[in-house]
Order: C-alpha cells, then structure tokens, then sequence
C-alpha cells in the first residue's frame, strides 16, 4: 500500500436472471481485480441477484437460500484474494415487509462489513418492491473513505453532498441504468464535491448509442479518468492518487474552500451597511 494511493476496480457486468451465473461472473471479474493489484471492486446494482422489473418480475421467484450460498462463497473469495468488494443484491427482510435495494460491502478479510439499503427509491420502486433503507454508508479502505448511493439517487444532490461533508474521496454509484444523463449527472457530483465517483452499471445498459451509460471512473474534476468499452463484460481499474500534482488544486485548496463558502463564514463578515447594496430597485 502506497499512502494516498488506491486502485479501484469498476465492474460492468452481464446481468441475468441465473444467480449462479451471476456470481461466477462477479467471481470472475473480482479475480481479475485482485491479479491487477485492485484493493476494492465495484458492481452494478443487482449485480448478484439481478433487478427488479427487468430479471425479476415477482418476488415469489427469488432463490433467496441460493442468494445467500452466492454471497458466502464471494465474501470468502473476497477473504483469500485480499480485496474489497462492493456488490449490487436485494436483501429480504421478515415477511411481510418487502427486501431491501442493496450494497454489500465485503471487506477484505472475507467479512460483511458494511450494507447500504436504497434511501430514495423510485415511485414504482416503493409502490410495489423496496422498503427504503434510511442511512448512509461510509467505510474506509487503507486511507481512501468511500460513500454509496443507488441509481436514482442520483437526481438528489443533497445526498452526494451530505456525503462530501462526511468526508469520503470516492462515490460507490451502482445503477441498473442506460441513460446517458445520469453520467453527465454523476460527472457534475463529481465536479461540485470534488471527489472521484465510480459508476457501475451492467453491460446490457452500457451499449452505445443516445440510450448507453457506460461504466468508469470519474475523477475530482468532473472529466472521466478510465471508461469502459460499451456492450461488453469488464472491468475498468484506475489507480486513484491523492498527492497527484494535476489535482493538487481541486483536492487540496478547491474542496476545503469551497466547503467553507457552503458554510457561509467567509462571506459573513463582508457583509456592509450599505444604502446602494440594500435598495435593490435602482440602477
């Protein structure tokens, strides 16, 4: 480990309604993290157990106890190849409430470390299928912070700013998604917050096109550092560099004054008494 430094695996995984077929592609792909000196990967939501509406039509169709047999033998491959996985699954709850829209975060000692439950669902998401989580999640990997969010939250900046006040480096953003504006929306979190922001979503969604959002990574700038090949099965790896000089601005003097500019204290005691600046009704 390298002190301000860290390779991050973006996922852009085939989905199915198979769970087996799921997970050994996951399993797959978080190998060829490992082999590229990745410390985290990162999947699309419903990686494992696929998504609503599109692979999974009711719940009463869901191998709950295969889902579960899948996540185990990932979290242990997670443990012998000493990475971190962050992975898109529903989680069921005690019946009747319905199950969860979730991130597992699986540390790299083979262990559930973290889960982050979907906060905002979608209309049609909390009329028919999830129970919304209510937290957010932040965990650390070496001296990186990371957050997590789901598909359409990404349309609530007060989310991914609530998260740079929590002080995370990089968005764990997972969406079963095609629609190109949730990049440029992801790119301009990225550019307000100032931090890098990891967009995963499954290869079916990132085809080219007007209608394809490709996985990658964005960085504190707002501009892609690594981008995935659309239509295909990959991974996107990134080595993520707090000390590089070209981010020196952005990370080091941008963020902190522009939390204080949020914060309102720098601009407070300019404030005058002034005739001209209280009369707003002449020229």
């Amino acid at each position: 480990m390298t002190a301000g430094k860290l390779k991050i695996a973006t996922a852009q995984s085939e989905i199915s309604a198979d769970i087996g077929a799921n997970g050994r592609l996951i399993r797959s792909l978080a190998k060829q993290a490992a082999q590229a000196g990745a410390r985290l990967v990162h999947f699309p939501e419903g990686a494992l157990s696929g998504y609503v509406k599109a692979q999974i039509k009711d719940w009463k169709d869901v191998d709950w106890a295969g889902l579960r047999a899948e996540l185990e033998e990932t979290a242990a491959l997670a443990g012998r190849l000493g990475i971190w996985m962050v992975l898109g699954a529903n989680h069921p709850l005690t019946p009747p409430n319905r199950p969860h829209n979730s991130l597992y975060v699986i540390s790299d000692q083979g262990r559930l470390a973290a889960r982050y439950d979907k906060r905002r669902c979608s209309h049609s998401e909390i009329t028919d299928w999830y129970t919304p989580g209510s937290e957010a999640t932040v965990f650390a990997v070496d001296d990186f912070r990371f957050g997590c969010a789901l598909c359409i939250e990404i349309r609530f900046a007060d989310l991914f700013a609530a998260y740079e006040r929590a002080d995370v480096d990089c968005m764990l953003f997972s969406a079963y998604a095609s629609d190109p504006m949730m990049g440029v929306t992801a790119q301009a979190h990225a550019a307000m917050n100032l931090y890098w922001l990891s967009l995963s979503t499954p290869a079916q969604c990132s085809r080219g096109g007007e209608d394809g959002l490709p996985s990658g990574l964005i960085a504190p700038t707002g501009h892609y550092a690594a981008g995935g090949m659309p239509g295909r099965s990959m991974l996107v790896v990134h080595e993520m560099d707090k000390n590089a000089p070209d981010l020196d601005l952005w990370l080091n003097r941008a963020r902190p004054w522009r939390r204080a500019a949020r914060e309102g204290g720098i601009y407070e005691p300019r404030y005058v008494s002034d005739a001209r600046s209280s009369n707003r009704r002449a020229f």
